[in-house]
């Protein structure tokens, strides 16, 4: 199986996240904000991920830390548990409805970090969540995974459907590129390498 537990220890937060790319979507999670812990259970339950993940961070600062640690943590465990890519799919793209809302996720486990994000109409907050981090989980998560990731929301009204479907989408696309093809022989780059 691949897996992989990761420690990180900074002055600003204390997170370990054990973590199976091949899992069956069980999740138990405690960052201390409850919606990005709803959003981190999402994306494991429809990414098919098994995640444990436990963050002690600076709260009575801001936000700010957990949520981009956590990305930094997660973008760790998920290019350390893909180990040499050999016979993965590398490409997905996937819609995502959530009621009204409607998200697209590209994901290309290229080895170069590059980010897209074209979300708009976001409320300031959901819950007591800062919305304005959800990019910033992103880009610490695509940074430490070696990943290329676009994500379009198409549309939407409701700040919580319009996150839901992207961090349903981006689980969902995270373990279609991770997939294994029987049909790839070694690393799937004309390159050889990713």
């Amino acid at each position: 199986m691949r897996q992989q537990t990761i420690n990180r220890s900074t002055a600003e937060t204390n997170i370990t996240a054990d973590f199976n790319l091949d899992g069956s979507g069980k999740s138990s999670i405690a960052t201390g904000i409850g919606f990005f812990d709803h959003m981190l259970t999402l994306m494991a339950k429809h990414g098919l991920f098994d995640l444990t993940l436990t963050c002690d961070g600076d709260l009575e600062v801001d936000q700010h830390h957990t949520v981009e640690d956590t990305g930094i943590v997660l973008g760790q465990a998920f290019k350390e548990a893909l180990g040499d890519k050999a016979g993965i799919t590398r490409y997905a793209t996937v819609t995502t409805p959530m009621d009204e809302a409607l998200s697209t996720i590209s994901v290309d486990i290229s080895g170069r970090p590059y980010l897209v994000y074209h979300v708009d109409g976001l409320n300031d907050k959901a819950g007591t969540f800062d919305t304005e981090l959800v990019e910033e989980f992103f880009r610490g998560f695509i940074n430490h995974a070696g990943v290329t990731l676009h994500i379009n929301l198409a549309y939407g009204s409701n700040t919580h459907h319009m996150l839901e479907a992207i961090f349903k989408g981006f689980g969902r696309a995270l373990d279609q590129s991770a997939l294994i093809k029987n049909r790839f022989d070694g690393i799937p780059s004309t390159k050889g390498m990713l």
